[in-house]
C-alpha cells in the first residue's frame, strides 16, 4: 500500500509548513486527488487517520478530499471527454491521438490551523 508512503510525505510537508508559518496545530487539510492518480481514496484516508494521530501538529485534523475527474483531449478534433469510461480512443472522432489533461493530481490545496 503506497498510500502510507504518500501520506508520510504529506505529513512531513504539512509539519514543515506549520513551522514555517508559526502554526501550533493544523485543523483541516484539503487535497485534490485525481481519478487516475494511482492513489486509492479509502486507503489514503485510512493512512491519513493513522499517520495524523501520530503528529502533534496534525492530531485530529480533518482531511477533505476533492476528486478530480480524469479528462482526455483529442489532438485531432480538439474535443475533451471523460477518460475513465472511454479510454484513449476519442469519443467524438475515434482518433487514438489523445492526451490526459486532468486526473493524475495529488495536491495539497489548503491548510487551516492556528
Amino acid at each position: 500500500m503506497h498510500e502510507l508512503g504518500v501520506v508520510f510525505h504529506m505529513v512531513d510537508l504539512l509539519e514543515d509548513a506549520a513551522r514555517e508559518h508559526g502554526l501550533s496545530r493544523i485543523d483541516k487539510v484539503t487535497v485534490s486527488l485525481g481519478e487516475v492518480s494511482g492513489v486509492v481514496t479509502d486507503f489514503f484516508e485510512d493512512a491519513w487517520l493513522w499517520a495524523s494521530e501520530r503528529s502533534d501538529v496534525l492530531k485530529d485534523a480533518e482531511l477533505e478530499i476533492y476528486q478530480i475527474e480524469a479528462v482526455n483531449v483529442c489532438n485531432d478534433c480538439g474535443k475533451t471527454y471523460k477518460a475513465v469510461p472511454q479510454g484513449r480512443i476519442c469519443l467524438h472522432c475515434g482518433s487514438s491521438r489523445t492526451e490526459l489533461l486532468y486526473g493524475t493530481e495529488l495536491e495539497i490545496d489548503s491548510i487551516e490551523g492556528c
